[in-house]
């Protein structure tokens, strides 16, 4: 079954959350001799966020996603929520889109629009895609993961059955952070309904084998020194979250400044703090803090073996030019045997694109749809 929904969390739940803010219990700050950020978030940077976010106007994103179709649904025992917008233009390919962690729906906000209706955002009519966004299991909308097991294959496996559910036979991937790990496992188990993948990352690394790091050009060896300075300075989440999520979840459940001061370590500064606050909110009002974080022991402690091989649908890759997961090609393509399309968006920085430079992602997601389309069109006309 699948039921309409709405957003609006009582005003209660706000003013606790606005009186836990006031009285928070502040941490020494760093050494006055460290450089800015060597400790993790620095406290002026925390002090000043939770200074924003009592004054945070939360009902204005409410009213955003609210003005957007909305649903919940059941799929394999855990409640899923989704946003639904069907393009006005004919013969709109449908398309899902996954977000990550600290992330949420909110980072495709900006997107929908240039998606579903593209004339109206300097696109051409038939670019247009009926979207399908949901909240992945454990986090927001969606609720706790109620059972172990929700990783990115189980998640994968719920996406195929929510576009089953709605009628699309044939349809698109889209995805960043955590969904560029599941839009190419939802190719891989539905390549005869996946026309094709389109990500912001290929999370792709060195296996060990001998000699594979031999010729590196010099692109690919600033990446991989990307890679090392990220795991060396700021990996402390994946080892924590990817072992002991619970130990974690009882501090960042409790202490709504110490849930920004933890999910803020990866909602930097180069963001609008309206972002960073409409995101940690959403968190905090829907329970969800301590739960979104077990995807990594989920996929560190998977229930069944990785499929062996590579993906083989259509696979896209939009990076950011700075400020983000450096993708290496040579090791992408062990991985994606069918990748078409490789792209560094110019001036494009950071970690979401589809929030801070949605009109170079749109335009990027268009160009390679575009070739996969033709064989779309008349099912998902008839699908409408």
């Amino acid at each position: 079954m699948i039921e309409p929904c709405t957003v609006e969390f009582p005003a209660r739940e706000l003013d606790e959350l606005r009186q836990r803010l006031l009285r928070t219990r502040w941490a020494a700050a760093e050494p006055q001799d460290s450089h800015p950020g060597e400790y993790g978030l620095t406290l002026d940077r925390l002090r000043a966020l939770v200074a924003r976010w009592a004054e945070f106007d939360w009902r204005a994103w409410e009213k955003r996603l609210n003005a957007y179709p909305q649903f919940r649904t059941e799929i394999d025992g855990q409640p899923v929520h989704f946003l639904h917008v069907r393009s006005p233009r004919d013969g709109a390919l449908p398309l899902i889109l996954s977000h990550g962690w600290p992330g949420s729906v909110l980072e495709y906000l900006e997107l929908i629009d240039r998606l579903t209706d593209p004339l109206a955002h300097g696109g051409q009519a038939g670019d247009a895609f009926d979207v399908v966004l949901p909240s992945l299991p454990g986090y927001g909308f969606s609720g706790p993961a109620l059972r172990r097991g929700w990783g990115t294959r189980r998640i994968a496996a719920a996406w195929a059955e929510l576009m089953a559910r709605l009628g699309y036979g044939r349809y698109g991937a889209v995805g960043n952070d955590a969904g560029s790990m599941i839009s190419p496992e939802l190719g891989r188990l539905e390549p005869e309904r996946v026309v094709g993948v389109h990500v912001t990352q290929l999370f792709s690394f060195p296996s060990g084998d001998q000699g594979e790091l031999a010729g590196l050009s010099e692109d690919e060896q600033a990446g991989l020194d990307v890679l090392g300075w990220f795991w060396q300075h700021k990996g402390a989440f994946n080892t924590l979250q990817g072992q002991q999520p619970q130990t974690l979840a009882h501090a960042i459940s409790d202490s709504p400044a110490g849930l920004l001061g933890w999910n803020g370590q990866l909602l930097d500064e180069s963001l609008d703090d309206d972002f960073v606050l409409a995101n940690v909110t959403l968190y905090w009002l829907t329970g969800t803090a301590g739960t979104a974080i077990r995807h990594y022991y989920e996929d560190t402690h998977p229930l069944s073996p990785a499929p062996a091989g590579p993906t083989t649908v259509p696979v896209g890759l939009a990076a950011a030019a700075d400020g983000d997961f450096r993708s290496i090609r040579r090791f992408a393509e062990r991985d994606h045997a069918a990748i078409t399309s490789w792209h560094v968006l110019p001036g494009v920085t950071g970690h979401y694109s589809a929030h801070t430079h949605p009109d170079q992602l749109a335009a990027d997601i268009r160009d390679f749809f575009r070739p996969l389309r033709p064989i779309t069109a008349a099912a998902t006309d008839q699908e409408k």
